[in-house]
């Protein structure tokens, strides 16, 4: 606080600059934009490989060695598909296969993420460097800049002029996706007609439903309503060879509802036994288990893209990316009360992308 020649007080003018208000909510200081200076970079400290010949060499054959260790990953990996199948006779095989496929991929994956990295760590241009916002737009310059840029990326990559990194990158990618195409051959029958397989499962008249995966029959009485089981054919419990196979085909839910919540069509009312109806478990998308029965909507949900069939309805869609219902297995009751299958199902069972007639 300052006076002037007549004694009044008043407060001398400062530079806006350099104010700091202090008393701020929370007692903290408030400093004026302009009163802080842009510090810059930090002072530049250049690589071993920017400045020894040696270590850049060493830096680029250990770059080009990773990308190949990945491809060698992806062969072994295709062909430990091969040499470590998977047999029903055997449950450790499909240990040792998962294992030795995995550890194929593992390590291409893994030898060309440290590759990448590698490579920029230690090759690419090291130089600091602003880029300005600006508006966006498709002009001609703009679209020379955008040459220009692709172009100075390659100069301080070095991708055109290091050629074992560049031709080991693209063998590496090239090769890491094929492991993939190779196991995909095993998700589908082999030398035989998908309609044909599908089309026939396990069931046949007088069959009991039993547990899954116990094998204990079930009687019409064990159910209440609102109540769901997971069933299977009467003797796959004991099967050996094709035991998978064959639950995979002919796996089936058991629900119980009220007799008049059922909206039957006229060739379908023997299907069902007082309230209890059968559905395929093998969702009509791509074939993932129908798991989860939500009693009061009387909904089946698949986990897998959320296709959700309604019971009421003999398992329509009524949401999702399926196309068709589940397919019902036609049930009723033998002499001493068990539930038994009066056919097999009358439609193929599973997804719907195999070509039927």
């Amino acid at each position: 606080m300052a006076k002037d020649d007549n004694g009044a007080e008043h407060v001398p003018a400062v530079d806006s600059s350099s104010v700091v208000r202090v008393g701020a909510p929370s007692g903290t200081a408030v400093v004026a934009r302009n009163s802080l200076e842009n510090p810059g970079f930090a002072p530049h400290r250049s690589r071993i490989t920017d400045t020894n010949p040696k270590e850049e060499r060493k830096a680029e054959r250990t770059v080009y060695t990773l990308f190949y260790v990945s491809v060698a990953g992806s062969i072994f990996a295709m062909f430990a598909y091969f040499a470590f199948p998977i047999t029903a006779e055997d449950p450790g095989s499909v240990r040792l296969n998962n294992l030795f496929i995995g550890l194929g991929l593992a390590l291409a994956l893994l030898a060309l993420g440290i590759g990448a990295v590698h490579w920029g760590k230690a090759l690419m241009s090291d130089q600091e460097g602003v880029d300005e916002r600006h508006p966006v737009r498709g002009t001609d310059e703009v679209r020379a800049r955008a040459v220009e840029i692709f172009q100075q990326a390659n100069e301080e990559s070095g991708f055109g002029r290091r050629t074992l990194i560049r031709n080991s990158l693209i063998g590496a990618l090239i090769a890491f996706p094929l492991p993939a195409v190779v196991l995909f051959r095993g998700l589908g029958p082999q030398d035989q007609d998908p309609v044909a397989l599908l089309k026939e499962t396990m069931w046949e008249k007088g069959m009991r439903l039993t547990l899954d995966p116990s094998g204990t029959p079930i009687k019409a009485s064990d159910l209440t309503l609102g109540s769901s089981f997971h069933v299977i054919p009467e003797g796959l419990a004991e099967m050996g060879h094709g035991r998978l196979e064959e639950k995979a085909k002919a796996a089936v839910l058991l629900m119980r509802l009220k007799p008049d919540q059922l909206n039957e069509a006229d060739d379908r009312k023997g299907w069902s036994y007082q309230g209890i109806v059968a559905y395929s478990k093998i969702c009509t998308h791509v074939g993932c288990p129908v798991a989860l029965y939500e009693q009061q909507t009387h909904h089946l949900l698949c986990p897998c893209h959320q296709s959700q069939f309604d019971v009421t309805n003999h398992c329509e869609v009524i949401f999702g990316p399926a196309k068709r219902p589940l397919p019902q297995l036609p049930i009723t009751v033998d002499a001493e009360g068990y539930l038994i299958a009066q056919s097999d199902f009358t439609e193929p069972v599973g997804p719907s992308f195999w070509e039927r007639s």
